[in-house]
């Protein structure tokens, strides 16, 4: 018999964690309030005695906690890592997203009974490193980065001694995963050790003189939106620039899309893929209710050997309300 997939979801605040697990998440993903995620902004994550009060509340409603460590600590800085991993241990967290070998490496010889799973950001997309992984530190489970076809993801299961997670609804991310330099270049903030990627207090907008806004990142122009256009969040990656060989602005890293995967659902529980990972931590609690219970329903009915539910609703919570089935469906898209 199948097993059914794990529905993994984002919870940024207290009260996000609460709605996703109300909503029917079987686990969700936060971060503490520091470096040591990769979504460290103000207003986000948990204190130590939050989290502590969120993993009694997960587990009263019988859904599992895993707790994002999933930066790379600077050279000197390493003890912060540690000490979340510590605290982490003693909340009873189900299980550690890591990135950095040396954090796994700690996790493996100071709590060997933890579960680790390897983080995206690790960006394992071959079975030779994820072997490896497994057999230093004890992995279970590794987030696939979204460069991957559905008959890859089948065959990396059938050659890799672990569990699979791959995301289904959310931030596209095709950069390289855990190897993005956009935002250190522009403001010195890093992305990938001190979990900030584009940071709010380096946000800025100015009216230009023919209504247009003008988005800034640092002292960096990095789009412009008409009056008539919805003027986005601007992260460096998913801006429109300015280059000689091409008559206006174009999005020269990545188009501002989401990754909606709720029609290939049937394809990737066929591949053997064992948990659904939505992303949005820094997203409202509207928006986690309301993925939530759609992927959900649709985890559910996949496996019933139903027809997937319509959720057109879904558009609207989507970057520019546009979304792909990305490299997913095919290597041909861009």
């Amino acid at each position: 018999m199948t097993k059914v997939p794990e529905l993994i979801c984002p919870a940024g605040t207290p009260a996000t964690l609460r709605a996703a697990v109300d909503a029917g998440a079987d686990a969700v993903y936060c971060g503490f309030q520091n470096a040591t995620n990769a979504r460290n902004f103000a207003g986000l994550n948990f204190t130590p005695k939050e989290l502590e009060a969120a993993v009694c509340y997960a587990h009263a409603a019988g859904a599992k906690v895993l707790l994002a460590l999933n930066t790379f600590p600077p050279a000197g800085l390493f003890d912060l890592w540690k000490q979340a991993a510590d605290i982490g241990a003693a909340l009873g967290i189900d299980a550690f997203i890591v990135a950095d070998m040396g954090l796994a490496a700690y996790m493996a010889e100071h709590h060997s009974d933890c579960r680790l799973h390897l983080s995206v950001q690790a960006a394992a997309s071959n079975s030779e490193a994820i072997r490896y992984y497994c057999a230093q530190f004890g992995v279970r489970r590794v987030v696939l980065p979204r460069i991957l076809t559905v008959p890859e993801i089948r065959q990396l299961k059938s050659e890799i001694p672990c569990e699979i997670e791959t995301f289904v609804f959310g931030n596209h991310g095709l950069m390289v995963e855990g190897r993005c330099s956009l935002t250190n270049y522009a403001v010195g903030r890093s992305t990938n050790m001190d979990g900030a990627c584009s940071p709010a207090s380096e946000v800025h907008y100015e009216r230009g003189d023919d209504g247009s806004v003008i988005a800034r990142l640092g002292c960096h122009v990095i789009d412009r939106f008409a009056s008539h256009e919805q003027a986005g969040y601007p992260t460096i990656c998913k801006g429109r620039y300015c280059a000689p060989a091409r008559a206006e602005p174009y999005y020269a890293f990545e188009e501002p899309i989401s990754l909606n995967l709720m029609d290939m659902l049937p394809d990737l529980i066929g591949a053997g893929v064992d948990a659904f990972k939505i992303e949005g931590r820094q997203r409202s609690r509207a928006y986690v209710a309301a993925v939530v219970s759609a992927f959900r329903a649709a985890i559910d009915a996949a496996m019933a050997g139903e027809a997937m539910p319509s959720a057109p609703d879904l558009i609207t919570l989507t970057e520019g309300q546009k979304q792909t089935q990305g490299a997913f469906a095919t290597k041909k898209w861009r």
